[in-house]
């Protein structure tokens, strides 16, 4: 183990205990959280890291941003946003995953690291979206017939919510590009957070909202199509 190593293991201890204490996460939130963090860093380095806190600390502004107006409307978040595991391995899972991958197979790092991006660009679109949307939307509808439609409901968009939800994917996309160097895996990345999303709200228009799978699950599979379309896109090119 390097100092490297044990400076970086100490940092994730010191913001998971952060977060448990400040209400963030819950304990075993910041838990998982921490052992997530582990693998992404195992496997994509001090770039998984940053594209992690970044998407966490999008998502945390995000929730609190005008609580107040969320709050009356109906569509502020349960628990006052406090993430438990389930939402951590939700949103996380994915890219610990892969870190995990990445780690035992060093070869593929740099193509895991991609996807990594990836999953964490569509989560961050998914959740800066549905946050952001609910309060500078005008016109909401349904993802899957275009009528009008309630904002806040599962499978509920707008045009603003979407590109808010690509300004997040493109900001996820900038900072990996930022670490490892421009090129087209930028709008690579930004793509499939933006694919990711969309098939977010799908499934909860045609699923969650009928009660056949939980909102953690269309999470998950939200960050396993952000990893899905870079590892096409990488294939492809």
């Amino acid at each position: 183990m390097t100092l490297a190593d044990v400076s970086v293991y100490t940092i994730l201890l010191i913001a998971a205990v952060l977060s448990y204490r400040t209400g963030k996460l819950t304990r075993t939130g910041a838990v998982v959280g921490d052992i997530v963090g582990v693998f992404i860093y195992k496997g994509a380095g001090v770039t998984g890291l940053i594209l992690l806190a970044a998407f966490f600390i999008l998502g945390l502004w995000a929730t609190k941003w005008q609580i107040d107006k969320k709050t009356l409307t109906g569509v502020a978040e349960k628990n006052k946003g406090r993430r438990t595991a389930w939402q951590v391995l939700a949103n996380g899972g994915i890219s610990a995953i892969l870190g995990l991958m990445a780690w035992q197979s060093p070869a593929h790092s740099v193509f895991v690291q991609v996807m990594i991006a990836g999953s964490l660009a569509a989560a961050t679109a998914d959740t800066l979206s549905s946050e952001l949307g609910t309060v500078y939307g005008r016109r909401f509808f349904n993802i899957l017939t275009f009528k009008k439609d309630t904002r806040g409901l599962d499978g509920v968009v707008s045009i603003e919510g979407t590109l808010i939800g690509l300004i997040g994917a493109m900001l996820i996309a900038a900072i990996y590009s930022i670490s490892l160097g421009w090129s087209v895996v930028f709008c690579w990345i930004a793509l499939a957070g933006a694919v990711g999303n969309l098939i977010d709200s799908v499934l909860g228009a045609a699923l969650e909202r009928r009660g056949l799978i939980g909102n953690n699950l269309v999470n998950f599979l939200n960050t396993f199509t952000g990893a899905m379309v870079c590892w096409l896109l990488v294939g492809m090119g």
